[in-house]
Formats: C-alpha cells, structure tokens, sequence
C-alpha cells in the first residue's frame, strides 16, 4: 500500500508533469503485480478511466452516496447472498423515523466494535478476502458489518437502507463500512470509529457499494477521499 500512496498522492497533487496517462495507467498495472489489494489499485485505473474531473467532481457533494454504474461485487461478496439471505434482503419495514434509525445504528456499531476482536482472514481462515459473521475469535471490517448490517435488520432497520460498501480509509488501506440510508443522508457504521458519521466525514474514498434496489447486485461509486482531494489539489 505504501507504493500505491505515493502514486496517488503525486497524481491527485498534479506534481508529476509530463506524465500521460498512458505512463500513469502503466504505473497503476504495476503496482498491481506487486499483488497490492485490487480495490488499492483500481482507484487510480478509474479515476483515469472515468475521466479525471467527472471522477473527482460527481457523487462528492450532497447528503446521499451517488452511483456512477454498474459493478462487479467484491470477490468476498460473490457468494454473500447464497450463504446469507438477509445480506441481499430488500424487503420493506415498517417506516421509523431517522432519529430512532440513527440510534440504533450508534447502539449497534459500539456493541459490536466493544464486542468482536479484531483478527485478519488469513490468521484466522488461511485465506483472504472471506467474507462471514465473526466468529468466537473475532472477525475483520467486512465480519464486522455483516454482522451489523444482520442485528439492524433484525431491529426492523429498512433492508434497503444497509449496504455494504467498499473503500480506502484514510490510511489508504483497502477497508469494508456499513452504509445507514436515512432521511436526512448516508452515514456510515465502521470498526475504526465508535461514532457514527456521515459518508463525507469520514474522508474515505468510495469504491464499490451493493445497490439499494437489488442487493445482489453492486456499483461503482468512486468518490470522497482521494478523489476529493484530487479535485481540489489538497493532500
């Protein structure tokens, strides 16, 4: 990750002149087999890919996380709806109103971050990226939301309004957040905070998140964080 954070902070700073993006698309694959996370990797690809303003400017402003189209699931979340049914609900509750909503997020998101310990898929499973409810050892970000996204919607929380969302935390390191759509905006229940936040607060950069209309499905997002920042020319 240490290779790609270099590459992003020089391209979203604009210091590198003379660099097309051909060369910077090259640099990306290269990081790439240098077997960087993927999700690491394919942030810089599509900012390119997108068209660097359109990528840095849409879906960055406003209350509510904004698709740009269609994606691929996370490779952990390929079979997510086969091992669990609630994971790719969209049955309809009851309405609640965004108070008592956010409320039960906050309980649900320090609960299981007080209770689940922190342990990787590859000490625990000897494999990585396998996506399932923690364990009795603990889990990693995506165990964690799984298993908040699970006691929300067994609170009656809306099935759509709990998506799974992949992103670069603001160590630039691949991480899994659980997206809260209410009223009043999208906030986001995470293993790193204790507090609830809303998406923007965070500073992450969006990668990928299930479609509200059909979980089973997902989408491109690409923005916050680094894209953000690369619109702005701040660090």
């Amino acid at each position: 990750m240490k290779h790609f954070t270099t590459v992003s902070r020089r391209f979203s700073q604009g210091i590198w002149p003379g660099v097309s993006t051909t060369v910077f698309l090259l640099r990306c694959a290269t990081l790439a087999s240098q077997r960087l996370k993927t999700s690491a990797v394919l942030i810089g690809l599509s900012i390119v890919a997108f068209g660097f303003g359109a990528a840095a400017n849409a879906g960055t402003t406003g209350s509510f996380i904004v698709a740009k189209s269609a994606s691929t699931p996370p490779p952990g979340a390929v079979s997510l709806c086969r091992k669990y049914q609630w994971a790719c609900s969209n049955a309809n509750a009851p309405v609640q109103n965004a108070a008592s909503v956010l409320q039960a997020a906050r309980q649900v998101n320090h609960l299981v971050n007080a209770s689940v310990r922190l342990i990787n898929d590859s000490t625990q499973y000897g494999r990585e990226e396998y996506w399932t409810l923690p364990s009795q050892r603990g889990g990693d970000c995506e165990d964690f939301v799984l298993l908040k996204k699970q006691m929300l919607f067994e609170r009656g929380i809306n099935a759509n309004d709990l998506m799974i969302a992949t992103v670069l935390d603001l160590n630039r390191e691949s991480h899994a957040v659980l997206v809260l759509r209410t009223a009043h905006g999208d906030y986001v229940l995470d293993s790193q905070h204790n507090r609830v936040k809303t998406w923007r607060a965070t500073g992450y950069t969006f990668l990928k998140m299930q479609n509200p209309n059909a979980m089973g499905r997902w989408n491109a997002i690409l923005a916050g964080g680094l894209i953000s920042n690369a619109a702005t020319g701040s660090n």
